[in-house]
């Protein structure tokens, strides 16, 4: 009974086995970089998504507000829905050039990636 005691206080006190808690030492900041100094790639593909096209735009190195505000920007001046993953902003269907346009216009370096 003592031993069931003694595991319970130690979970509780927050001891580990192999050291301290390092979540702040593993955690990584995000840049933030200007429109103007991120390269960016735009690709349409199919992989992975049951036929369905997709137009993905890799190369963010952003915050994530950022990436939502550009993602809500794409998505109503392309006409169709998308989301946000892995630092990437997926688009459906096949917009590589309207997209490639918005980007420039928005002060991007983009360019078309694949065939």
């Amino acid at each position: 009974m003592a031993a069931d005691k003694r595991k319970a206080d130690d979970k509780s006190s927050g001891w580990r086995e192999f050291g301290s808690d390092n979540s702040a030492a593993t955690q990584r900041a995000t840049p933030d970089l200007p429109a103007e100094k991120q390269d960016l790639r735009v690709q349409a593909t199919r992989a992975g998504r049951k036929g369905k096209t997709v137009t993905i735009i890799t190369g963010f190195q952003s915050k994530p507000e950022t990436l939502q505000a550009l993602l809500k920007q794409l998505k109503s001046q392309c006409g169709c829905g998308g989301t946000v993953k892995d630092n990437e902003i997926e688009i459906q269907g096949e917009h590589k050039q309207k997209i490639l346009e918005i980007l420039h216009k928005s002060g991007y370096k983009a360019k078309i990636s694949g065939g």
